[in-house]
C-alpha cells in the first residue's frame, strides 16, 4: 500500500466506516461500513472496530485518523461514554491502546471530534475550501458543530461555544440540543398532537406534503436553531456555514425557518456539504497527516471534557 494512503475510521452510534484516503488528491480510495451495536459489551465493540480497520491492510505503524463522537478524551484517546445511550461499556477505556493491541504493527491514532472532522474535510475539499473562517453544523441524532480558522480546529476564538460544541448553547432556557435533534423534533411534533410513531424522516415527508402539524414542528425547531446559534456565528465572523448530517437531506424544508430565526440580513453563505457522506473521512485523514504539533493542539482543545 502506498504511504500516500492514509487509513481512517469514522465511528457512528450504529456503525463504523473504514477508509483509505489519498493524501495527494484527498480522494477516498476505498471505503466500507460495518454495523455496530452501541449497547454491546466493550470487547465486541472494539473487535468490530478493529476488524473494519484490519480489512484495509494499512502499512504497519501507520498514523490513523479517527473521527469519534462525544464524549471522548481526544488528546488521550480515552472513551468517556457514560449514561449517553451508546458505547457505555467503553467508558474509561484507552481506545487507542485497545485498537493498537488488536491491529498489531504499532499504529498510532489521532482522534478528533466527528463534527471537527466533517468541517475539516469540507475545508480540505468541499464547500468550505479556501475559506479562512468556517463553521459546520451537523444535524442528526444530536447537534454537532465544528469551527475552523485557517484549517485548524479552534475553541478559543470569539463566539465559539464551550469546547466548540453547539450543544452547550441554550435557547429559551433549554439546552439547544434538546430542541434541535431527533428527540427534539419528535417532541415538537408530538407536542402538537402529531403521531408519536412517526420518525423524523416521516415528519419531514408529511411537512413536504403540506401537513400543518409537521410543518409547524419543523418551523419551531429550526427557528430555535437560528436564534440559538446566531449570536455565536456573528461573533465568530464565519465566511461560510456548512450544513451536514442525516437531517440535512431535508434542508430545503428547514432553511427558511433557520434563516428566520437567524434574523441576519448579511449572513455568510449557508450551504450544504459538497461531500456529505465522506467529508469526515477526509477530515480524519487530514488530521492524521498534520504536523504533530498541530494535531496535538487540535486534540488538546477538543479533549477538555
Amino acid at each position: 500500500m502506498s504511504d500516500a494512503l492514509v487509513p481512517v475510521l469514522e465511528v457512528g452510534g450504529t456503525h463504523v466506516s473504514a477508509a483509505l484516503v489519498d493524501s495527494h488528491t484527498w480522494a477516498v480510495v476505498t471505503q466500507s461500513r460495518v454495523d455496530v451495536d452501541g449497547s454491546g459489551d466493550a470487547a465486541t465493540i472494539l473487535d468490530t472496530w478493529a476488524a473494519a480497520a484490519a480489512a484495509l491492510r494499512a502499512v504497519p505503524g501507520a498514523s490513523w485518523g479517527v473521527a469519534m463522537p462525544d464524549p471522548f478524551d481526544y488528546a488521550r484517546g480515552i472513551a468517556r461514554f457514560r449514561d449517553v445511550g451508546k458505547f457505555d461499556a467503553l467508558d474509561g477505556l484507552d481506545v487507542g491502546a485497545e485498537l493498537a493491541q488488536r491491529l498489531g504493527g504499532e499504529p498510532s491514532f489521532v482522534f478528533l471530534n466527528d463534527a471537527d472532522a466533517f468541517v475539516l474535510g469540507e475545508w480540505t475539499q468541499g464547500a468550505a475550501e479556501g475559506c479562512a473562517r468556517c463553521v459546520a453544523i451537523t444535524l442528526g441524532t444530536g447537534l454537532g458543530s465544528g469551527w475552523l480558522v485557517d484549517g485548524r480546529v479552534t475553541t478559543e476564538e470569539p463566539g465559539v461555544p464551550t469546547l466548540g460544541r453547539a450543544r452547550t448553547l441554550s435557547i429559551d432556557g433549554v439546552g439547544l440540543e434538546e430542541v434541535v435533534s431527533t428527540r427534539g423534533i419528535r417532541a415538537a411534533y408530538v407536542g402538537r398532537d402529531g403521531d408519536p410513531s412517526n420518525d423524523v424522516r416521516e415528519i419531514a415527508a408529511l411537512a413536504r406534503s403540506g401537513d400543518a402539524t409537521a410543518r409547524a414542528a419543523l418551523d419551531a425547531v429550526f427557528d430555535a436553531l437560528g436564534r440559538g446559534i446566531g449570536p455565536a456565528l456573528r461573533e465568530f465572523r464565519a465566511d461560510v456555514v456548512v450544513i451536514g448530517g442525516s437531517i440535512a437531506r431535508s434542508w430545503d424544508l428547514l432553511e427558511p425557518s433557520f434563516r428566520r430565526g437567524l434574523d441576519w440580513a448579511d449572513a455568510p453563505p449557508i450551504v450544504l456539504a459538497t461531500h456529505p457522506d465522506d467529508a469526515a473521512l477526509r477530515g480524519a485523514a487530514r488530521a492524521a497527516g498534520q504536523p504533530r504539533s498541530d494535531a496535538d493542539e487540535n486534540a488538546r482543545m477538543r479533549g477538555r471534557l
